[in-house]
């Protein structure tokens, strides 16, 4: 059984505050294309199709002619979930229209997880997609009151799932979630809404499946164990993954339940990158259209440097000067200017001045959450 799993797909995202249409329709003709070459029995989308629950149409029609060129041109089984990204109603839905022979979609949490049932020559290979919800969903959906954190949440939907997979069937389980271990970038939201709560869930819970196909987590890795992989996304979206590479995996599955996982890169249309220099000699680098962060090694500032470095690097995001860099990382001071357009730096260097250390990684979690959705607000607003 051959399966191309991936995940975080994040259609309609901005990358601070351009588009990333052209991106990401690029980065779907190359799972479009890898369908067509490595011929996968099924197809896996592990969550956060969309960046938002009310995407825009770009990214909703992006969506839609994807799907049907695949439905229309391959045999592949197609299996997909809601992220904590997505409306999982706006994912269920699609399950209406499905062919449920060849897809499951699933959407809202259920209390009865029944599997996609595939066939090759070595017997039946059952896969159960666990959609995302949130522990107040799930503690009403198991009628379960002790339900209080995102492993309680795996754990309900795992025992849901179990019981519906055949005798001698090989299992998958699709599902969003952080397991521990796992290592996070600076764009993942946290995965539970209560105030200091542990959101991470044990590799120990996918206790008998075969292979687990997660979503949630952009940087590609195992988690706990080999057979447990996050594909990760298609695209950076932080300068924290500048130089990951980006992958979907095909997951070869025997007749024993073994996976054995090959990658095939990404090519995006832009990079991630920074650049370091004095204004002169950034200006002497080749043009480029990837996305840029700047670090200036000037030693007085600069009349608008952004405005010349735009010129050459028309997709800029960020300025910083390297002497400022070198002074928040040792005195700790007050935060400068041109930091201003980074908040999560400003907050960290607030508690470093208030109580004399930095944000840790959770706090800096939600400080990057709390921000993600401010900007969600503003596109709605828009």
């Amino acid at each position: 059984m051959r399966i191309l799993h991936t995940a975080d797909w994040h259609l309609g995202r901005q990358f601070e505050g351009h588009s990333l249409d052209h991106d990401q329709a690029a980065v779907l003709d190359q799972v479009f294309a890898a369908v067509q070459k490595v011929h996968p029995d099924a197809l896996i989308i592990a969550g956060d199709i969309f960046d938002r629950a009310a995407p825009p149409e770009s990214a909703v029609r992006l969506f839609n002619r994807f799907i049907e060129s695949l439905i229309a041109t391959t045999s592949c089984a197609i299996i997909l979930i809601a992220g904590n990204h997505d409306s999982a109603d706006r994912i269920g839905a699609m399950a209406m229209l499905a062919d449920r022979r060849r897809t499951l979609v699933r959407g809202p949490l259920s209390s009865a997880e029944k599997p996609l049932l595939l066939h090759d020559i070595h017997g039946p290979v059952a896969v159960s997609a666990l959609p995302f919800g949130y522990e107040y969903a799930a503690r009403e959906c198991f009628a379960d009151a002790d339900i209080k954190c995102p492993a309680d949440v795996m754990r309900a939907q795992i025992a849901a799932a179990r019981p519906h997979i055949p005798p001698g069937a090989r299992w998958i389980i699709v599902a969003h979630a952080f397991v521990t271990g796992a290592t996070v970038s600076e764009t993942e939201r946290p995965l539970t809404r209560i105030a200091g709560g542990i959101e991470t869930v044990p590799a120990e819970l996918f206790s008998g499946a075969h292979y687990v196909a997660l979503g949630h987590i952009h940087r590609p890795q195992t988690a706990g164990a080999a057979h447990i992989r996050y594909s990760g996304a298609p695209l950076a979206f932080g300068f924290d993954e500048e130089g990951n590479q980006k992958s979907m995996a095909i997951v070869d599955i025997d007749t024993t339940g073994n996976a054995t996982v090959e990658l095939i890169p990404f090519r995006p249309l832009r990079s991630v990158r920074t650049i370091r220099g004095t204004l002169e000699d950034l200006l002497k680098l080749p043009p480029s259209e990837d996305f840029i962060k700047a670090i200036l090694t000037d030693d007085g500032r600069l009349i608008d440097p952004m405005k010349r470095i735009r010129e050459r690097f028309p997709f800029a995001c960020g300025l910083t000067y390297a002497r400022e860099l070198v002074a928040r990382q040792t005195a700790g001071g007050h935060p400068s200017t041109t930091a201003l357009d980074e908040p999560k730096t400003v907050v960290s260097q607030f508690m470093q001045v208030m109580r004399g250390t930095p944000l840790n990684d959770k706090e800096a979690y939600i400080v990057a959450d709390t921000i993600a959705q401010l900007a969600s607000r503003e596109d709605a607003a828009e």
